[in-house]
């Protein structure tokens, strides 16, 4: 073995991406499958208006899933991975000086809020599985056009949580600049 290839982690000449990129790719993917999630939904609901010539249509019921996934989104991406962990990285079980003055209230205050949006995100993702079983399968709608509504609607629940997901591990990856600062 020689010194060129002792300083490598792998066997084979592989490198891991830089964590600029990754961050920016992961950014970029979160939001196409919010896009997509959307855009699958839309198209439901456009055609229920448009093009459907059953009984069945898309109404404020099939949007509420929908929105309750979008809100809980907003809400756990707008929680910061460093309120979470503040409290228990505090020694004394007072003030932790290291992360701004902010208490073992805060962290809690931020882990509350990040339950109510994961619970949002599961409740728009089991109401829209809800809303396709009581309004479409119980009631024997399934031909593909109408019953394909609600597979829309759960599937972009599903696309719109996959992409908070992804957002999510994005936004609180830590690169060598922000882990140096906060030693």
């Amino acid at each position: 073995m020689d010194s060129n290839n002792s300083d490598r982690l792998f066997r084979f000449p592989f490198s891991l991406p830089k964590l600029h990129g990754v961050r920016t790719v992961s950014v970029y993917l979160s939001g196409i499958f919010y896009a997509l999630g959307f855009w699958v939904f839309l198209d439901a609901a456009l055609y229920s208006k448009h093009s459907n010539a059953s009984d069945v249509h898309v109404t404020f019921i099939d949007w509420i899933p929908f929105l309750c996934s979008t809100f809980g989104m907003l809400i756990v991406n707008s929680i910061e991975k460093n309120r979470l962990l503040q409290g228990a990285l505090s020694n004394d079980g007072g003030i932790s000086s290291s992360f701004g003055g902010v208490d073992e209230a805060m962290a809690w205050q931020a882990r509350s809020i990040l339950f109510f949006g994961f619970a949002l995100l599961a409740g728009g993702l089991s109401g829209s599985i809800v809303v396709l079983i009581i309004k479409f399968l119980v009631k024997d709608y399934t031909s593909y056009p109408t019953v394909g509504m609600g597979i829309n609607n759960v599937l972009g629940n599903i696309f719109i949580l996959i992409s908070c997901v992804v957002l999510w591990i994005a936004q609180n990856i830590e690169d060598e600049y922000s882990y140096s600062l906060t030693l």
